[in-house]
């Protein structure tokens, strides 16, 4: 996936609420590493956790796969 549409779905996920995108700010515990893919990381699984019973809450226009391991 693009980096792009990544920062793109990322947007989208912490302007739903700010709680999404709080753990990867600055000086909290998953700003690092510093990366798109990691912040991305964090970000969907916490909207998902959030919001995993309502539907689409994992698409993410294709930026997000489920695993079952932390990647």
């Amino acid at each position: 996936m693009s980096d792009q549409v990544v920062q793109e779905a990322l947007g989208w996920a912490c302007h739903q609420s700010e709680a999404y995108c709080s753990r990867i700010q600055l000086g909290q515990n998953c700003y690092s590493p510093n990366t798109l893919r990691d912040h991305a990381n964090v970000v969907f699984n916490t909207y998902y956790q959030h919001n995993k019973n309502q539907a689409g809450s994992c698409d993410f226009h294709g930026a997000a796969v489920f695993t079952h391991t932390d990647p």
